[in-house]
């Protein structure tokens, strides 16, 4: 069940316009290659890439590490794999939050097998009190405490994606 609103729309907005403009300012002299974490940094990905000052190119990844529950299974299964040759590029992964880092540390390996010339991460959210593995993010929107939020492309068993704000979700028998 939704408990508690965490970060609402407007905030959500800021947030993105800063980023987009952090990463903007990253971009001159670059090729850029922007790689969108599905199915949950979808909304983000799009708000960011909407509000970036230079053209760039955009390609999706998918991976699957928590199933219909609400930690990290620790497994990460390639779902869906790039389209777009990234050698000699600067790739910018963007995901919707950063916790235990494991998933993430899959995707930049993932990527750096592929021969780019640099590698970021744009991260919307980040949990930094869940990390197992320690990960570089390079642009950050906001840190949240360990809870589990559904809404703007984060989900419960494919559920939730579509919220315009972030809430904190509690499983029905978790509820106290």
């Amino acid at each position: 069940m939704l408990r508690e609103k965490v970060i609402d729309g407007e905030t959500l907005t800021r947030v993105i316009a800063d980023l987009a403009s952090r990463v903007s300012a990253d971009l001159e002299g670059k090729d850029p290659v922007f790689i969108c974490v599905l199915k949950g940094a979808s909304y983000f990905f799009t708000h960011l890439t909407l509000r970036l000052a230079a053209p760039v190119v955009v390609d999706f990844i998918q991976v699957s590490s928590y199933g219909a529950s609400t930690s990290s299974s620790g497994t990460v299964a390639l779902v869906k794999d790039l389209t777009v040759d990234i050698s000699g590029k600067d790739v910018y992964i963007v995901e919707d939050i950063v916790d235990t880092g494991l998933t993430l540390a899959d995707v930049i390996a993932l990527v750096w097998a592929r021969h780019p010339r640099s590698v970021k991460v744009v991260g919307l959210l980040s949990k930094p009190s869940r990390r197992k593995v320690d990960v570089q993010v390079d642009f950050i929107g906001l840190e949240i405490p360990d809870r589990f939020v559904v809404g703007f492309g984060l989900d419960f068993a494919e559920r939730f994606r579509n919220l315009p704000e972030i809430w904190e979700y509690v499983p029905e028998g978790e509820v106290g």
